[in-house]
């Protein structure tokens, strides 16, 4: 009944199936063959048209990420590098084989392939818990059986309904466009830092195209030392290495530098020769938030800083940041004795700031009862916990659109 169920929201809904099926073109094969390699399943090829409609780029309320939706320490386990520079989670090959490595491990542990897609998408302990209740109290343990979310209860139905509906679609009244039983893509080895856009010019495709194949890609440059290969639709691969051996101009403007000590952003640009709104930019730095030291930013290349990236800082360049100091304003009253000096000392500033602030000579006398303005530096917590929430609700939306889910809220648990 719930396959049905599924079969009729899919059916009744041709446009969706046909943007999930053609998106999928572009990495069905690829998968197919790991599948074959491994002896798996093959309806587990399909599981990407239910985590996340074959998006590579999906990003779930739940911050999941990716065509197969890891959440980040599950994707951290299976070896998902999540840095300043890129996101394994959307890689097509990294998060094809952590995906499939994921369910033979569920699968071994669970001993049955429904239980393992359960845990994929609930997390294995609270699959772990629910069998493990219901063998307490004497009750069967398949995937009918325990007690779990609706989500989960209709994650096995989905997938097969999804497969019933491509095997037989003229059954459903469905027409879905034709994917060829061949490679898509092909697989092409840099040995040196290189630009995207040279990547898309020199294989003479849409740089759009080219990141919708290399999607965990974040910046404008492919870092051979952690990226040292990409994919091309397989016909440009070709044309991409003939006009790489002919070509003969830089293959890289930008590159990482590593930031030596805490900084504003306007004091990092202006030593690596860029103007702040740009490097703002690039690397997606808030506004009020220092540049604490060790951070990763990407600059543009110069003679001093012209090497490609090496492969630990490609690998764990990680951008971290603290709230700028502000001035918070105070006033004080001048009390019997009290001297312009001995407020200044007392309260941590200079006499000649705390004369400028208040517009008087340093040697200006005091009268009791006078108010001076004093500034104070202070930590912008409000900003940043304002920038913060500004940047977490602004993922937490990036949900996939028409995904077709049995309950609005997903769950957060290990694995999924």
């Amino acid at each position: 009944d719930m396959v049905r169920d599924r079969e009729q929201w899919y059916a009744t809904r041709p446009d969706y199936m046909q943007r999930m099926t053609e998106r999928s073109r572009r990495y069905l094969f690829h998968i197919v063959e790991e599948i074959e390699l491994r002896n798996m399943p093959m309806e587990l090829a399909l599981l990407p048209f239910i985590e996340s409609a074959f998006n590579p780029q999906a990003v779930s309320s739940a911050r999941a990420a990716g065509m197969w939706q890891f959440m980040p320490a599950t994707g951290e386990s299976f070896d998902l590098k999540q840095n300043a520079f890129r996101d394994d989670r959307r890689d097509v090959l990294a998060s094809t084989r952590a995906a499939l490595d994921y369910l033979q491990q569920l699968h071994g542990r669970f001993g049955d392939w429904h239980l393992a897609l359960a845990a994929y998408n609930w997390g294995q302990g609270n699959v772990n818990r629910a069998i493990t209740r219901n063998q307490r109290q004497g009750l069967p343990t398949g995937y009918t059986d325990i007690n779990m979310p609706l989500e989960t209860r209709m994650y096995v139905p989905k997938l097969q309904a999804v497969k019933n509906i491509l095997a037989r679609p003229q059954d459903f009244n469905t027409t879905l466009p034709l994917i060829g039983n061949h490679p898509f893509f092909d697989t092409v080895t840099l040995l040196r830092d290189m630009d995207v856009d040279l990547i898309a010019r020199l294989a003479e495709v849409d740089e759009k195209d080219f990141r919708v194949l290399n999607p965990s890609l974040r910046q404008p440059v492919v870092m051979a030392a952690g990226t040292p290969h990409v994919l091309l639709p397989w016909d440009n691969a070709i044309i991409f290495q003939r006009n790489l051996q002919q070509y003969t101009g830089p293959l890289a403007s930008w590159t990482a530098w590593v930031v030596p000590s805490t900084m504003t952003a306007a004091q990092a640009a202006a030593k690596v020769g860029m103007s702040e709104k740009e490097l703002r930019a690039v690397n997606n730095i808030p506004p009020r938030m220092r540049v604490r030291a060790g951070s990763s930013l990407l600059v543009p290349r110069t003679e001093k800083r012209n090497g490609d990236v090496p492969v630990h800082v490609a690998d764990n360049g990680q951008l971290s940041l603290q709230p700028e100091l502000v001035n918070g304003r105070n006033t004080i009253t001048v009390r019997k004795g009290d001297t312009l000096s001995g407020l200044a000392r007392r309260h941590g500033v200079s006499v000649a700031k705390l004369a400028s602030w208040n517009r008087i000579s340093v040697k200006a006398p005091l009268k009791v009862g006078q108010r001076l303005a004093l500034h104070t530096p202070q930590r912008a917590t409000q900003a940043r916990s304002s920038s913060a929430k500004k940047v977490v609700s602004g993922s937490a939306r990036k949900t996939v659109k028409g995904k077709p889910t049995a309950s609005k809220t997903r769950v957060a648990a290990t694995g999924k």
